[in-house]
C-alpha cells in the first residue's frame, strides 16, 4: 500500500516529523517533487537535522529511500547532505535516485537570482536555488536526466542546445556573462562519478515492491497553497504540492494510495513575499511573540532562515487544503506553542467585498479577503512532551475538537513538541 504525507498549507507544517515518525512502519520513503529550496527539520536519537532533498527515512536502516523523478535534483547539495547525516552518526543510508530525475544545474540558480533581480521590487521572493527555471526547462524539453550523464554523446548536444538558449537571456536580457559549455561539461562528469553508486531504475522497483506487498510513504515539500493549480497564484513553487502528483513524481499508480495524511499546524506560518496573500496573519508584538515561540527554535525558514509570517489557524485555507490533497486523516502539529495564550483566535471566514465566506476564492479575492476570527478560552499549561490525548487540558482538547469540526477532516494525531516521541493519538470526531 501507498501512504502519502503532504501539507495542508503553505509549507513549514511539521511533515519531516511526520514523515520520521511513520518511516518506522514503512519499506520505502520517496520524495516525489520539489527541490532543495524548501527543508524539513527533524528531531531524533541521532539529534537535530533540516533535510532538504533526501527523504525523511533516512534514519532506518531497514528502509529504502528514493529520490524520485519529479525531484529538481541538486546533485552537489544532495551529497552534502548525505556527509552531514553521516558526519552525525546516522549509519550510511540505503538510498536510490530516480535515473529520470531532471538535474537542477548551476544555470539555473544563476537565472532566478537574475530574474530577482530584474524584477526589483516586483520580485517573487524566491529562495534563489533554481527551482522556477528548473521546471520551466522540464517542460519546456530542455532539461537534461540524470541517465543523460552516462551518454556523452548525447549529454553534449542536450547541454550544448540548453546553453544556446540561456547565454541569449543571459547577455541580452540580463546583461550577463555568456555560459561556457565546455566547463559545464565538465562539471557535469565530474557530478556523473559522484552520483553514479546511487542511480538505478526506480519505476521497476518501486511496482515490484508494490507487488510484493510493501509499504511506500510519499514525502511531499511545502503544501497546498503553494500548488501551481489549485494553490495562491502566482505566489507558489513551479511543481505540484499535492498527493496526486505522487503518482506521476514518485512512479506509484493512483489505485495504490490509501491513506493521505495531511499535516497542519495549530496556527499558520508562511515563508514567502510580503504582497503574499495570508489572510489570518498576525503583526506586531502578538506576532512576534508566536514568531518566538513557534516551532522548535522559531519560526523561521529551514533553508533560508528567513523568519516566517506567522497567523492564526485559518480554518478557510485549511479545510481547502485538506479537500484538494483528499485527507483521509490530520496530523495537528505545535499545539503546545499556543499554551501561553489567555485567548486564541481561529479564523472561520473571509469577509470580501462585504461578504463573509468559507469557500478558499482564487487569488484575485483572495486579496480582498478579511479574517473573521472567533476566540477560544486558552489552557495557560505546558502541554509539551504529552504522550496521551487524554491527559491533555480540556480547554485544548475542546481548541482540537473545534478545529476538526471546522475542515472537516479527521484529526487522528496531536504533536506537543517537535521530538518524534512527542506525539498523542485521538479518536476522531467526525
Amino acid at each position: 500500500m501507498v501512504k502519502a504525507i503532504v501539507g495542508a498549507n503553505w509549507g513549514d507544517e511539521g511533515k519531516g516529523k511526520i514523515t520520521d515518525m511513520l518511516a518506522s512502519q514503512s519499506d520505502v520513503v520517496i520524495r516525489f517533487q520539489g527541490g532543495a529550496n524548501a527543508g524539513h527539520t527533524i528531531i531524533n536519537n541521532y539529534g537535530r537535522f533540516a533535510l532538504h532533498t533526501l527523504p525523511s527515512g533516512v534514519f532506518y536502516p531497514h528502509i529504502t529511500n528514493i529520490v524520485g523523478n519529479g525531484v529538481a535534483l541538486d546533485v552537489a547539495k544532495l551529497l552534502e547532505e548525505l556527509k552531514q547525516v553521516e558526519a552525525q552518526g546516522v549509519p550510511a543510508p540505503r538510498l536510490i535516485v530516480s535515473d529520470r530525475a531532471q538535474l537542477l544545474m548551476p544555470y539555473h540558480a544563476l537565472q532566478d537570482a537574475y530574474e530577482e533581480e530584474r524584477l526589483g521590487g516586483r520580485a517573487f521572493g524566491s529562495t534563489k536555488s533554481g527551482i522556477a527555471p528548473f521546471y520551466s526547462d522540464k517542460y519546456a524539453k530542455t532539461g537534461i536526466q540524470v541517465c543523460d550523464l552516462f551518454d556523452e554523446v548525447r549529454l553534449r548536444t542536450r547541454l550544448t542546445a540548453a546553453v544556446e538558449l540561456k547565454n541569449v537571456l543571459f547577455q541580452h536580457l540580463y546583461h550577463k556573462p555568456a555560459l561556457d559549455p565546455d566547463q559545464l561539461m565538465e562539471h557535469l562528469l565530474a557530478m556523473r562519478e559522484q552520483i553514479r553508486p546511487y542511480v538505478g531504475d526506480t519505476v521497476t522497483f518501486v511496482h515490484q515492491v508494490l507487488k510484493e506487498g510493501k509499504t511506500v510513504l510519499l514525502e511531499g515539500q511545502l503544501g497546498s497553497m503553494k500548488d501551481p493549480d489549485l494553490g495562491i497564484f502566482p505566489m507558489t513553487t513551479s511543481s505540484h504540492t499535492l498527493a496526486g502528483y505522487g503518482c506521476v513524481g514518485g512512479c506509484v499508480p493512483p489505485t495504490a494510495i490509501q491513506d493521505v495524511i495531511c499535516v497542519t499546524k495549530a496556527y499558520s506560518s508562511c515563508v514567502g513575499s510580503s504582497t503574499e496573500p495570508f489572510v489570518s496573519e498576525v503583526a506586531g508584538e502578538a506576532g512576534d511573540e508566536l514568531r518566538r515561540r513557534g516551532g522548535d527554535r522559531g519560526e523561521f525558514g529551514a533553508t533560508t532562515g528567513r523568519p516566517r509570517r506567522v497567523g492564526w489557524f485559518d480554518a478557510v485555507a485549511t479545510k481547502y487544503g485538506c479537500m484538494v490533497q483528499g485527507a483521509t486523516q490530520v496530523a495537528l502539529t505545535c499545539l503546545d506553542v499556543l499554551s501561553y495564550l489567555e485567548k486564541i483566535p481561529v479564523c472561520t471566514g473571509y469577509e470580501i467585498d462585504g461578504r463573509v465566506t468559507d469557500a478558499f476564492p482564487t487569488t484575485p479575492a483572495l486579496l480582498r479577503a478579511r479574517p473573521v476570527f472567533e476566540e477560544f478560552p486558552g489552557w495557560k499549561t505546558d502541554i509539551r512532551g504529552c504522550t496521551r490525548y487524554q491527559d491533555l487540558p480540556a480547554r485544548a482538547q475542546d481548541y482540537v475538537d473545534f478545529l476538526e469540526a471546522q475542515i472537516g477532516a479527521p484529526i487522528t494525531m496531536v504533536s506537543t513538541g517537535p521530538k518524534r516521541e512527542e506525539m498523542t493519538y485521538r479518536t476522531p470526531k467526525i
